[in-house]
């Protein structure tokens, strides 16, 4: 078991290590050329077209197309999250969080974070963590040697370990309303605020103890480049998990959610957030996106080990994880 463990990470660094060459050599030949901020993972994406929706557009148009959906429905997001699902896209990410249990003192990336959902969780659940530890501690500690009291100080003394989260997202709409809602609940430490592209993201190799992204691959334009950028940010051991709109799995609840999806959705988006364009698009997005066993397989591609994924709500929504070796 041992002798496997170690061939698979051997496997594994080999295929970063590969992967990071390629990466740099590419990007020292556009900045030998003089183009800045570029990583050079493809070729010029000109002439070539992908998805905004049901449209076919170019592909160096999709992103700025995307940037545009956001910036316009920011203000209304969270009440639309709400409206759109009934309330249970919190249920959602708080079965993600528990999936995820993530221990006081991890670093948590949060790309496509927008509002900050995610990383309130994040903080939210590891601070619990921490005093649900620190209690049972000190009920451990009724009737604590000496040796126990001097460990009990010294422990205080260092105080308590700070989990970090960062929320990263393209949109800086998005991002403005998430720092007003942190202020708004008073979360002021272990959280900052970061411009960035999934696609490229501007932090250093194996920085991140856990990744996530949450209804936000979808939107990028090249959805294997920005797993590449997660395998790339995440620690050894780090764990990768993404929360995102996915296959219905039964016949009849598909029909339903099909009907309610192209319906209802806009209408709502035109009614709250004045804007019928954007949740078409939402809703057409949903439906061009890869279901759970192909996604799977682009996480296993991308490099990650220990893939898989749990459906929920009959498959409308599916959480993946997956591990860096």
């Amino acid at each position: 078991m041992a002798a496997s463990i170690r061939a698979l990470r051997f496997f594994s660094d080999c295929t970063r290590n590969i992967y990071h060459v390629s990466r740099c050599r590419i990007k020292h030949v556009c900045c030998r050329a003089g183009i800045t901020g570029c990583r050079g993972y493809s070729d010029s994406t000109e002439g070539r077209s992908t998805h905004f929706g049901f449209q076919t557009v170019p592909e160096e148009e999709k992103a700025e197309k995307v940037y545009k959906v956001f910036e316009s429905v920011a203000e209304k997001y969270d009440v639309m999250n709400d409206a759109m699902s009934l309330g249970i896209h919190r249920l959602w990410k708080d079965t993600l969080l528990h999936i995820m249990n993530p221990q006081p003192g991890l670093r948590l990336l949060d790309t496509a974070g927008g509002t900050g959902d995610i990383s309130f969780r994040f903080l939210e659940y590891t601070h619990s963590m921490y005093d649900r530890q620190q209690r049972l501690r000190a009920k451990s500690r009724q009737t604590p040697s000496w040796q126990d009291i001097t460990e009990h100080y010294a422990s205080d003394d260092a105080g308590p370990t700070q989990s970090r989260a960062v929320v990263c997202d393209i949109n800086k709409e998005m991002l403005k309303v998430g720092k007003q809602k942190a202020e708004t609940a008073g979360i002021t430490t272990g959280l900052s605020w970061v411009a960035g592209d999934a696609e490229e993201l501007p932090f250093d190799d194996d920085q991140f103890d856990i990744y996530t992204i949450a209804f936000g691959i979808r939107n990028v334009t090249h959805i294997e480049q920005a797993l590449q950028e997660a395998l790339r940010v995440l620690k050894p051991g780090g764990r990768f998990m993404c929360l995102e709109f996915s296959k219905v799995t039964n016949p009849l609840l598909a029909r339903l959610y099909d009907t309610y999806s192209f319906q209802m959705i806009p209408v709502l988006g035109e009614v709250i957030a004045g804007d019928w364009k954007s949740y078409q698009y939402l809703v057409e997005s949903i439906r061009k996106f890869p279901d759970q066993e192909t996604f799977k397989e682009m996480i296993e591609d991308a490099g990650f080990l220990s893939v898989q994924y749990f459906n929920l709500t009959g498959g409308i929504v599916a959480i993946h994880s997956g591990f860096k070796l």
